[in-house]
């Protein structure tokens, strides 16, 4: 009730402004037309309160009436039960009023409770709900309570539900590549991969692996391969190589003779890589295997042949075009991530539903596991609570602290303050029945 009635009557406080079904902002709060109904269906029962209190002050004057005319003992009953009944209809209308405002306006003590108290009671609320809400034993007891390991097996268990996290997780996915700047992520996974490659020394990983391969004669074919390639190419350019070893003889010496020598050079060249090519026991062979051994022990060993295959390193990394063959890799491996996560039937989805499926099936029924990642749940769930939990108590209390005191009164009277009137009905009706029972006694002992 507004300061300006008493006991109900008197002029209503002028109506707060409303949105259209959306709301409008006022003092911190959103009322909307829900608020409304609520602030109305509050003023009807106010009406009804106050409606009580004057019909009991009507009875109570029409009963001392009738007592006064001597109209019969039961006069003194009624008139006792009204009073009674008036006097717990004002007190229960002054102590649900001193909950939103002064009473008539008056300066009491300990009234106007919301609007005066508003900081203090955000603050007892943070405090409250830090304490009852956000400790790490409420929150431990409530997460393993629900059983969450159980119920999310069960959930993911259902290739419906599969096929659902499927899709989102391909979403976010897709936006997130989407976020990302193609030049930046370049630049990034670029200078990742180069300084992964120049602080990693190859010559020893080399050695190793060239030492297994010779050992298991894996180089065999790439030695027929090359001896190979070496005939043919030999056979298809014979006259270049002969024009070529003429060309190096002094020139002094007849033409027929260096014609000569280049033949002869050329078939003893040709003889030479093809019993290199068909004879797999050649001498040949056996110095490419002592060569090959010898290599892979210098580069695991030798300080100058280690430092040397760094230096070829270094120099093919700061080559532009392996730079940008580098730097290309992510927009190859986005086009295919994209096209994957696009892809229903793309074995990355199929993978994925299929992982998620059989995580869903062990988490159901692996107790163990269960335990586990409820373990883990709850470890982080509390850190976060232990850790912020300043913070969320201070948002309520900062929160409360910014609203306007008067609309903070009238938006928790419109939620509470119809409840609230059945106290000033109730107190009606209880006051006339104590009045009626005190009454009663009196007379009995002849008070």
């Amino acid at each position: 009730m507004d300061h300006r009635s008493a006991a109900g009557g008197g002029t209503a406080p002028p109506p707060l402004p409303t949105g259209n079904g959306t709301g409008t902002g006022i003092g911190g709060f959103v009322f909307n037309a829900a608020d409304e109904e609520r602030r109305r269906g509050v003023r009807r029962m106010k009406a009804t309160a106050t409606g009580l209190l004057a019909l009991v002050a009507l009875v109570y004057a029409l009963a001392k009436w009738a007592q006064d005319t001597g109209a019969g003992p039961w006069a003194g009953y009624v008139a006792a039960a009204a009073e009674a009944g008036m006097v717990g209809a004002l007190a229960d209308w002054f102590a649900v009023t001193a909950l939103f405002r002064r009473p008539l306006g008056l300066p009491i003590p300990h009234t106007a409770i919301i609007p005066t108290k508003k900081d203090q009671l955000g603050v007892s609320l943070g405090e409250f709900v830090g304490e009852n809400f956000l400790s790490a034993d409420v929150v431990k007891a409530r997460l393993h309570a629900l059983g969450i390991g159980g119920r999310l097996g069960a959930w993911l268990a259902e290739p419906a539900h599969a096929d659902r996290v499927t899709a989102e997780l391909a979403a976010a996915l897709r936006g997130a590549l989407t976020v990302l700047r193609d030049s930046d992520v370049q630049a990034v996974v670029g200078e990742a991969i180069t300084r992964r490659a120049e602080s990693a020394e190859i010559a020893p990983g080399m050695g190793k692996t060239l030492e297994r391969v010779v050992a298991d004669g894996g180089h065999h074919r790439a030695v027929d391969l090359l001896c190979a390639k070496a005939h043919d190419w030999l056979v298809t350019h014979g006259e270049s190589v002969m024009d070529a070893v003429q060309g190096g003889a002094p020139g002094w010496t007849p033409r027929f003779v260096d014609r000569k020598i280049g033949d002869r050079v050329y078939k003893e060249l040709l003889r030479f890589v093809t019993e290199m090519r068909d004879m797999p026991q050649h001498p040949a062979r056996g110095a490419v295997d002592r060569f090959l051994t010898d290599f892979a022990a210098d580069l695991q060993s030798d300080t100058e042949t280690r430092a040397k295959v760094e230096r070829l390193k270094s120099e093919i990394l700061a080559r532009g075009e392996v730079q940008d063959v580098i730097a290309s890799a992510w927009t190859a491996i986005r086009s295919m991530i994209l096209s994957a996560a696009e892809d229903e039937q793309s074995e990355l989805r199929l993978r994925v539903r299929s992982s998620l499926i059989s995580l869903g099936a062990r988490l159901a029924t692996d107790g163990r596991l269960q335990d586990k990642l409820e373990g883990w749940i709850e470890g982080a769930v509390v850190y976060v609570v232990t850790t912020y939990r300043t913070e969320v108590t201070s948002l309520i209390t900062d929160t409360v602290a910014g609203w306007d005191a008067e609309h903070t009164s009238r938006k928790i009277e419109a939620h509470i303050g119809r409840d609230l009137q059945f106290i000033r009905i109730n107190g009606t009706v209880v006051g006339a029945l104590a009045g009626l029972l005190i009454y009663s006694v009196s007379r009995a002992f002849g008070a």
